[in-house]
């Protein structure tokens, strides 16, 4: 007979025989920024979570950085008024995402920033590109990803992290990098395996950016597939990508663990999104679980199947109470 529990008898042992432990170097933060003075504004859909303006989110990255969390994820969210059918907004050198990164890095100048690539949350049809019959025409997407990379690594992000899951967004978003002699300095996160999923609905709500018609399936992966996963993932190393993801996280470990395993030498980011924020936030409010309990074994599952870093909601609120 293996005896087993002999690992589990008592907490020092537990813990002696853990493999995977959290801290604030393992995650990135995500933040939602908007124009004006002064903003600190709740997000009814993500209790704890805030829409800031620059100067209040450049305090608050103080307090984060304070607390081991030294890699921030910015969101730009602009009024519908400065949205138009090619998303401009996005990649003009003076947009609100450039004035932000140049606010924090003036401040905080160790702390990584990374920003989105993505022309959803700044398009007035809410989709992830240009549309040719009410579809997302890729190629002609390229170059607009390419140049908001470009006016983002101008402003001094560290890295760009092209979202809109189009065919060779690496591959053009490396291209215009070396072409401005920035890559050495800007890396690139890839969003490589991004699911359809419908656990992002509190952050379209967070960024304003729900399609105005349709969905966006025909380019965002379909999450009965196998292998086509890890597939995106390879593209994306052969395109030059610095590190890879994986989206949403707990519902895909399985995809997270695999892409590890194949992948080793480029290391995995997961994205604890939205909706599995939101649903832990609920049910802990509404008593049914354990706040802390459900958190840490979430965040220890997405560890344990490989990621090196997660992007979580819960990164300063973790680090606040339970670290």
């Amino acid at each position: 007979m293996k005896r087993f529990r002999e690992y589990r008898k008592d907490q020092a042992t537990r813990d002696r025989y853990a493999d995977v432990s959290i801290s604030g170097e393992d995650f990135i933060y995500p933040y939602f920024i908007v124009e004006g003075e002064g903003v600190r504004e709740p997000i009814p859909s993500m209790p704890g979570i805030n829409r800031y303006s620059i100067d209040t989110f450049v305090e608050d990255v103080g307090e984060v950085e304070k607390l081991g969390i030294d890699k921030i994820l910015l969101f730009g969210v602009v009024d519908d008024s400065e949205k138009d059918e090619r998303g401009s907004k996005a990649y003009d050198p003076d947009s609100l995402i450039c004035r932000a990164v140049r606010a924090v890095k003036a401040a905080h100048p160790k702390v990584t920033v990374i920003t989105d690539v993505c022309l959803c949350e700044y398009t007035s049809h809410g989709h992830c590109g240009l549309l040719h019959h009410h579809d997302v025409e890729n190629d002609a997407t390229l170059p607009l990803l390419a140049e908001m990379a470009y006016v983002h690594a101008k402003a001094g992000a560290d890295y760009v992290a092209p979202s809109a899951m189009m065919d060779g967004q690496i591959e053009a978003l490396d291209r215009r990098l070396r072409e401005a002699g920035l890559r050495e300095k800007t890396h690139i996160l890839s969003y490589s395996a991004k699911y359809a999923s419908a656990y992002y609905g509190p952050f379209r709500d967070a960024a304003d950016s729900a399609p105005s018609f349709g969905d966006r399936k025909t380019y965002q992966m379909d999450y009965r597939t196998h292998d086509q996963g890890l597939e995106e993932i390879e593209a994306d190393i052969e395109e030059g990508a610095d590190l890879i993801m994986v989206k949403p996280a707990l519902p895909y470990l399985d995809i997270i663990a695999r892409g590890v395993e194949k992948y080793p030498q480029v290391p995995m980011v997961a994205y604890q999104v939205s909706g599995e924020y939101s649903m832990i936030k609920a049910a802990s409010q509404a008593g049914y679980l354990n706040e802390r309990n459900i958190v840490y074994e979430s965040l220890i599952a997405i560890k344990r199947a490989g990621a090196k870093y997660i992007i979580s909601y819960y990164a300063k609120e973790y680090q606040q109470r339970w670290a």
